[in-house]
């Protein structure tokens, strides 16, 4: 029985370019790529098959597309699942050159696990972060081409954990594959949840193990289901060493006019919106995100979909997506500053020309 790792990577591999090419591999050309793999992939298809231990220590990432729901209704099936297929070309022949394993692709998601090498313990975690860095990187590059050819662009939410996981083959002689479960990896799944579009999170534990490696943002604890204390992430901003920085997508200045509008707006849960529709009011407005007084306490982080009225230009914007970024209460009164994290074009460029109107008639704030 061929190793499953290695097995389900050739067929993926074999998938992408049959439908780039319309010709599958050569039986010659399956043999050579099948040796790529098992060397490349040995870490995955080798320590995990034959070491015998169930149980070890991984760096796991998880990237999630952002705002990908709204693109799916937005465009054609043909023209979602031709993005999808690009973008996840790309990522992975990134992870494959930082010789990390793809677990599985969830939908719009990627499951990775890295690895370290005996005797190297930050030797995994280093590759892991890297890899991280260098995927926001391309998904800039291939945002410019979208860009240039009128497509809607695309941004990953990345989260980094470390610790010990349950490796084994799950399934049947009918399908098999070697998976990964645990604790951790539920804890790198709900890491990646907080991040932001463009964003690498990372776990406290993978900030140990990387310390002087990365640079990141301060600490920030955050309440995780299931872990009675909070737990602290960092953002990684960069790798000195490696002279790479991860882009900026959530811009936090840009013009912004103090404005009174009504909003409807709905909490997303676990990836589902939920049908209460909760009302408020936007009390400033800039290119990016909102100021509002909301009906109840929102935890930051928290994921909305929501909708208001332009009234100096008659449009309503509708089908917005975004994430709490901060929150503050004055007495009865609660705030909450939120980002946008999937817009539209014809909703962006409605409300650059919303914001651009006011700011002559009124004081800008950055």
């Amino acid at each position: 029985m061929k190793d499953p790792v290695v097995h389900e990577a050739l067929r993926q591999i074999q998938d992408i370019l049959s439908q780039e090419t319309g010709s599958p591999l050569a039986p010659r050309v399956v043999t050579r790529v099948e040796k790529v793999l098992t060397s490349a992939l040995g870490q995955l298809a080798g320590t995990w098959q034959h070491s015998g231990n169930l149980t070890h220590e991984v760096t796991i990432l998880l990237a999630d597309l952002r705002g990908f729901t709204s693109i799916s209704a937005a465009h054609p099936a043909g023209l979602v699942l031709d993005l999808l297929n690009r973008c996840f070309v790309r990522m992975s022949e990134i992870i494959f050159r930082h010789h990390g394993g793809i677990d599985k692709f969830m939908g719009d998601s990627i499951l990775v696990i890295f690895e370290s090498a005996e005797g190297m313990a930050e030797d995994g975690v280093r590759r892991a972060v890297s890899c991280a860095v260098d995927m926001q990187n391309a998904m800039e590059d291939l945002n410019k081409v979208h860009t240039s050819q009128g497509l809607p662009d695309m941004y990953f939410g990345i989260g980094i954990n470390t610790g010990r996981v349950m490796s084994a083959l799950l399934g049947s002689d009918l399908y098999s594959e070697y998976t990964v479960i645990g604790d951790e990896v539920n804890l790198a799944s709900r890491i990646e949840s907080f991040s932001l579009r463009g964003q690498v999170l990372i776990s406290e534990s993978t900030w140990q193990r990387c310390d002087g490696f990365v640079k990141t943002g301060e600490p920030m604890e955050v309440f995780v289901k299931g872990k009675a204390k909070p737990v602290v992430l960092r953002e990684v901003l960069g790798i000195p060493a490696l002279a790479k920085m991860v882009p900026r997508q959530e811009v936090r200045r840009s013009p912004r006019v103090d404005v009174l509008l009504p909003i409807d707006y709905q909490v997303i849960s676990d990836k589902v919106v939920l049908p209460e529709v909760h009302r408020g009011r936007v009390l400033d407005i800039g290119y990016h995100g909102i100021l509002a007084e909301i009906e109840k306490p929102l935890s930051t982080f928290t994921e909305m979909v929501f909708a208001f009225d332009l009234p100096l230009i008659g449009k309503r914007v509708a089908n917005l997506y975004g994430k709490v970024v901060k929150t503050s209460r004055s007495g009865k009164v609660v705030r909450a500053g939120i980002e946008f994290s999937s817009i539209d074009a014809d909703n962006r460029a409605a409300i650059q020309m919303f914001v651009q109107l006011l700011i002559q008639g009124s004081e800008s704030r950055g």
